[in-house]
């Protein structure tokens, strides 16, 4: 299958190592690849620059976003969520349309500092604006509550742990349940949790999320829903 990553950060080099180690064939999408290949130095995160990641992954290929979409079978948004509606803006309605669209992004704002705060929250969710953004993708909110490493290797995390769907398209989150499976997720530890309006949910566990990620001091740790 073919799959357009759009995003060059950890968690777009994470998702298309592993999509490319399952056999799919994955161009990352970013706004301008030759600024993206010129860049020689770590970011502000001391991420290594994309060029050399490239080189150790030469089966991804980059373009730009709206290549990339038109490019993939499904699309995978692992942009930060303050820009991922002008980053699928960029990709093109027509690229999107029909198309499963993976969101995996969460609005964090980091305008007062850190920890973030939100935006939207409570009465709308990311998941939400970009599904009505898009009204012809198809979009399921999955994979924003844990570490890029977790998501794509769920063995990490010894014990039972979750991975949460929000979608509104019952064929979309079946695909995504397929993909997750190819990532080592069983199936008792997928739960569905509805439509896309449930994604304020799972983007509501981001604030404890990073306040775990402080106390414990990594981030090998998920949410594990224990039931009767």
């Amino acid at each position: 299958m073919r799959y357009a990553v759009l995003g060059t950060g950890s968690v777009g080099r994470t998702l298309a190592a592993r999509l490319v180690s399952l056999g799919h064939d994955v161009v990352v999408g970013t706004r301008d690849p030759e600024a993206t290949l010129a860049r020689t130095e770590p970011d502000g995160r001391g991420l290594a620059p994309f060029g050399r990641w490239q080189a150790e992954n030469s089966a991804v290929r980059l373009a730009t976003f709206a290549h990339a979409a038109a490019q993939g079978d499904a699309v995978v948004n692992t942009t930060s969520g303050a820009v991922s509606l002008a980053v699928l803006d960029a990709a093109g309605a027509a690229n999107l349309a029909g198309k499963v669209l993976v969101d995996i992004a969460n609005p964090l704002d980091f305008s007062g500092g850190f920890p973030p705060s939100l935006d939207p929250v409570n009465t709308d969710s990311l998941g939400e604006r970009i599904q009505r953004a898009h009204p012809a993708a198809r979009v399921v909110k999955t994979l924003n509550t844990m570490h890029a490493l977790i998501m794509v290797d769920p063995s990490r995390i010894q014990g039972d742990h979750n991975v949460f769907l929000s979608g509104d398209d019952a064929d979309a989150k079946k695909d995504v349940t397929e993909l997750l499976r190819s990532f080592g997720w069983p199936d008792r530890s997928i739960i569905d949790l509805g439509g896309i309006e449930t994604a304020r949910g799972t983007e509501m566990l981001l604030p404890v999320w990073l306040r775990l990620m402080t106390a414990l001091g990594h981030a090998d740790f998920n949410f594990h829903i224990q039931g009767a």
